[in-house]
């Protein structure tokens, strides 16, 4: 959709809200002011890299949707606040249906949930309910886990361990069992799609030990859990998703792969008695409803109503359900990132760490040292980057490299590979362009 018609749709609605809702949007300003200082941001905005563009593959950024970015545009012009009912009314209702279609993808027709300013956030509520729950006892997370858990853990004073991966960057069901015997362990985070290689822990085996030592599992699905949608996950990735729903928590950010802008993340939980801990007065905001005020069950208090408007209008146009056009958006990243994996493997002078779970593909040029390797991938990401192809890196500790890497002499404790997030629906089409950049990119 080009600008133009965006704007055009946006005026449209404008027009007939402000006439239907007989109140007027107006604000007195100088708007030759405005014009200059419009063009002055736009002048500071070139200072970016092509985020929304197809050959942007590096970190986790994408564009929202037009449908999102015009409903966020409508709801500012009210600027509703989802904290309590008088403050966003309308908005405050769509967030609710909207986060119940969340948690309906994840196999719950019961549950407790809200969005959050993102997946910090919401995580930050999973653990502060976790420890409502076992006080005195710690929360575990694998190693390759978002760092954000160890912060937080920090944050709410709970005592935090790592858990080692595998070479599959999963968490090990063997040495969390290690961890379990001290019966200390109140809540283990699982990740179904670790932000640094996509990978998948073994939710499976996690929920066995479960039986054995009864604690709390919170999913942290931030980046990975829409791809419980896609028909093309391997074997594994499909058993692991389709347990997701004996999770005690779940987060999940729509502003990844759901097509929002930031921040908008979600917090579920599986039963809604978890909302006692939450329980508050104010006594000048909850008065207006008998119905529940969303800031009744959240840690924030002003939130965007923006937000939960932006992804109710979305999903209207990309319902949350297998074998539709979002699903099949999902099916093309995962798509993208196997196809670039082939293209790696059939080159010599390059190196995967590991096969992509997800749509986000992990590698290397080969070398003789891990520091011959580093300086590569750096080169090679700074010379693609000078041809408007972006990608990012990252740094593997020695720990996660297989066998293929035994030649290689082990001068540091990590190596630093090259990374890509291949989170656009468009990617796919345009892998053989990436390819050919980072094949010309060779030092």
């Amino acid at each position: 959709m080009a600008i133009e018609s965006e704007f055009s749709i946006l005026n449209e609605v404008i027009d007939r809200l402000q006439n239907d809702f007989q109140h007027s949007f107006t604000v007195e300003t100088d708007l030759e002011e405005v014009s200059v200082i419009l063009n002055e941001v736009a002048d500071r905005m070139m200072d970016n890299y092509p985020y929304f563009d197809t050959n942007y593959a590096g970190q986790m950024l994408k564009p929202p949707h037009p449908v999102s970015r015009l409903a966020y545009m409508l709801a500012m012009y009210f600027n509703p606040n989802n904290h309590a009912l008088d403050g966003g009314r309308a908005s405050s209702q769509m967030e609710k249906e909207a986060v119940a279609k969340i948690a309906e993808m994840f196999g719950w027709t019961v549950h407790l949930g809200h969005l959050t300013g993102g997946g910090t956030m919401a995580n930050m509520e999973a653990l502060w309910v976790a420890k409502k729950e076992h006080p005195d006892k710690m929360v575990v997370a694998s190693n390759m886990a978002h760092y954000t858990h160890q912060r937080i853990s920090d944050v709410l004073g709970i005592k935090y361990q790592s858990i080692r991966t595998d070479q599959l960057g999963r968490m090990s069901a063997q040495a969390l069992e290690q961890v379990l015997t001290s019966n200390d362990v109140g809540t283990v985070v699982v990740t179904l799609g670790t932000t640094g290689t996509g990978s998948i822990d073994p939710l499976s085996e996690i929920l066995e030990l479960q039986k054995k030592y009864d604690f709390r599992i919170h999913i942290d699905s931030a980046y990975g859990g829409y791809f419980g949608l896609a028909n093309n996950l391997n074997d594994y990735g499909a058993q692991q998703y389709s347990l997701i729903h004996q999770a005690d928590s779940i987060v999940i950010d729509p502003h990844k792969h759901g097509l929002q802008p930031y921040g908008c993340g979600c917090i579920l939980f599986k039963d809604p008695k978890m909302g006692a801990h939450y329980k508050h007065d104010s006594p000048y905001t909850y008065f207006s409803s008998a119905e529940l005020h969303l800031g009744e069950i959240s840690l924030e208090c002003s939130r965007p109503g923006a937000a939960a408007v932006a992804l109710w209008a979305t999903m209207q146009l990309f319902p949350l359900e297998k074998n539709g056009k979002f699903s099949a958006g999902l099916e093309s990243c995962i798509k993208a990132a196997r196809k670039l994996s082939a293209l790696i493997k059939s080159d010599n002078r390059f190196q995967l760490v590991m096969e992509p779970e997800l749509d986000i593909v992990v590698w290397a040029p080969t070398g003789k040292s891990l520091s011959e390797i580093s300086k590569a991938s750096t080169s090679i990401f700074e010379k693609a980057a000078a041809a408007d192809v972006h990608l990012a890196l990252i740094k593997i500790p020695t720990t996660l490299l297989s066998e293929v890497w035994n030649d290689v002499k082990k001068d540091q404790e990590y190596v630093t590979c090259l990374r890509s997030c291949l989170m656009k629906f468009e990617h796919l089409d345009w892998v053989d362009e990436i390819w050919r950049v980072i094949q010309s990119s060779m030092p």
